[in-house]
């Protein structure tokens, strides 16, 4: 899977994305995703997530992450598969100014926080959702179950 990262705030490690990746390949191989998968994980401050937040959700506050999911299909639309043709996922967003704030408030370090938001935005990717109570039961087991096999628990 390749993954590519974009530092918009230039206050994150090589030691901190080289985390994320390793887990994010862990969460695929997890979740059976293709090898050709591709996806974007871009790193801003809260007033680009405020203004993505607004844009596209309709809400005028910061978030911790956004996740852009570029293959799901319309009713009506043909699948396009093929063992060569790349899957492009979608894209991920997370507010490092929420990271931190986050980070402190559940008492654990900013990788594990960044690791949690990652992994949390790369399964809304691949269809997760929790917007009702079983789907989030479903969500966030799933997303412990992860955290703590790859070793990024609380």
């Amino acid at each position: 899977m390749e993954i590519d990262f974009i530092d918009e705030t230039n206050k994150i490690s090589s030691d901190q994305i080289e985390q994320i990746e390793d887990l994010l390949l862990y969460a695929a191989k997890a979740e059976s995703v293709s090898g050709l998968a591709e996806l974007s994980v871009t790193f801003v401050d809260n007033t680009e997530i405020q203004h993505l937040n607004k844009q596209y959700r309709d809400l005028d506050k910061p978030t911790d992450v956004l996740s852009f999911a570029l293959e799901e299909e319309s009713e009506g639309e043909m699948a396009i598969a093929g063992e060569e043709i790349p899957v492009i996922l979608g894209d991920i967003i997370i507010s490092i100014d929420k990271a931190e704030e986050q980070a402190k408030d559940y008492n654990h370090s900013l990788s594990r926080e960044l690791g949690f938001l990652a992994l949390h935005g790369f399964l809304h990717l691949l269809g997760y959702d929790h917007m009702e109570e079983a789907d989030e039961k479903k969500m966030f087991g799933r997303q412990e179950e992860i955290l703590n096999g790859f070793g990024l628990s609380r």
